[in-house]
C-alpha cells in the first residue's frame, strides 16, 4: 500500500460474491488505496477456498477496501460500484 497519513484512510470489508471479479473493478477506482480478498464470518479457523466452496463453513468471500475519502467517499462507493456488481 503507498505510504499516507492513516487519518486520510478508511477501510471497509464488503462481501458480495465471488471477490476476484469485486476486487478487480475495484481496486481500479479513483480513490482506492488498496484491496485485499479474503473470507469473513464462518466457523472454519483458516478456510480454504474448497472449504469455502462446499457452502458448508458459512463463509462469505470477501474484499477488504482501503479508500482516501477526499477522492472517493464510502457512500459514492457503496452506490456507483458496490451496489451495482
Amino acid at each position: 500500500m503507498p505510504a499516507t497519513d492513516s487519518n486520510s484512510v478508511e477501510t471497509a470489508i464488503l462481501a458480495g460474491g465471488c471477490f476476484w471479479g469485486m476486487e478487480d473493478i475495484l481496486r481500479n477506482v479513483r480513490g482506492v488505496i488498496d484491496t485485499d480478498v479474503g473470507y469473513c464470518g464462518g466457523m472454519t479457523e483458516a478456510p480454504t477456498y474448497q472449504q469455502v466452496r462446499t457452502g458448508q463453513t458459512g463463509h462469505a468471500e470477501s474484499v477488504r477496501i482501503v479508500v482516501d475519502p477526499a477522492v472517493i467517499s464510502f457512500a459514492q462507493l457503496l452506490d456507483q460500484w458496490c451496489f451495482r456488481m
